[in-house]
């Protein structure tokens, strides 16, 4: 009875979500999957397709504390993870908590600040923690990072490492709306919806810390039988092996599949995964860990294109 009740709430998101941002559903569930194992997510689309609403919305809706980070060239370690100040009225250092000290951090156009700037997250997403003049400091639970990014404008950006790809759990992608949702988005407009006020829109939490804990612990329960764990190892060695791809998906990758694939099969109100959740998963869970050689680029290759040659070949277990 409490698993179901944790489930109904944490389904009621998508409708209330939906009171801020139309036509977002997926994107909606994938960081509700995040939320369920712990996971970071890389969100990409244009600007104005409300990456940053989504997120809002999300947080006010599960009454959890988020934060803005604007990427920028010029951002500093110390601006994400804090530093060490003196207080000259009690004569003495002491540390101010950064941005990254909260339960949903938006890192919003992550790719346009250089590289160690960006590696100030890579503690914080592993670890959940940071480490600040030699002492660790644990970072609130829940903690995720919803990064964003443009998929058309390179200019002036810093392509993100490998090793900071791999710890995003889904990289989810927003397109442009369709004409019956644009309508929708100017309707609420021209009705007075404001952005900035979550609140005033309707917006309630409607699930909290309570149920996401309970949340986790069942969907750790959810089974997964050797058919399926073969399934998913078979999906990501084949990455490996194809000609277009310079780097397939690591056994982190595979270990990220299984867990968002156990998420979407609990949210389905199911205790057991099966061979269509993992597909369901492949391409949010598996995109941005292949890295694909130039002349396949060059050809017109995609990851989800690989990826959907590498589901149709590898055999489903029955």
């Amino acid at each position: 009875m409490v698993t179901t009740a944790a489930r109904d709430a944490l389904l009621a998101l998508r409708a209330e979500v939906g009171k801020a941002v139309v036509g977002n559903d997926a994107a909606v569930t994938g960081l509700i999957i995040a939320l369920l194992c712990r996971g970071h997510v890389l969100v990409e689309g244009v600007p104005g397709v409300a990456k940053t609403l989504l997120v809002r919305a999300l947080a006010t809706a599960l009454d959890l504390d988020t934060k803005r980070i604007q990427f920028t060239p010029d951002l500093m370690p110390g601006d994400v993870t804090g530093s060490i100040v003196y207080d000259g009225r009690s004569s003495e250092f002491s540390f101010r908590e950064g941005p990254v000290f909260t339960n949903l951090l938006l890192a919003d156009e992550i790719n346009r600040t250089p590289p160690k700037t960006q590696s100030a997250l890579l503690e914080a997403m592993e670890e959940r923690q940071v480490s600040v003049d030699g002492a660790a400091r644990r970072l609130p639970d829940p903690f995720i990072v919803v990064a964003t990014q443009n998929p058309v404008e390179y200019e002036g950006t810093y392509a993100l490492p490998e090793a900071q790809l791999d710890r995003f759990l889904l990289k989810l992608t927003i397109p442009a709306p369709s004409r019956e949702d644009e309508i929708g988005v100017l309707t609420r407009h021209a009705q007075g919806f404001d952005p900035r006020d979550l609140r005033a829109a309707g917006l309630r939490p409607v699930a909290g810390r309570e149920q996401l804990e309970q949340a986790r612990e069942a969907v750790a329960g959810v089974a997964v039988n050797p058919e399926v764990l073969g399934y998913i190892v078979d999906l990501c060695r084949a990455t490996r092996s194809l000609p277009a791809i310079r780097l397939g998906v690591s056994p982190r990758g595979a270990t990220a599949l299984l867990a968002a694939t156990r998420a979407w099969a609990w949210l389905a109100g199911r205790d057991y995964a099966t061979p269509d959740d993992v597909k369901s998963l492949a391409r949010p869970a598996l995109r941005h860990r292949l890295d694909l050689r130039p002349e396949a680029e060059l050809e017109g290759a995609t990851a989800d294109g690989v990826l959907d040659r590498v589901l149709a070949s590898v055999p489903v277990p029955r």
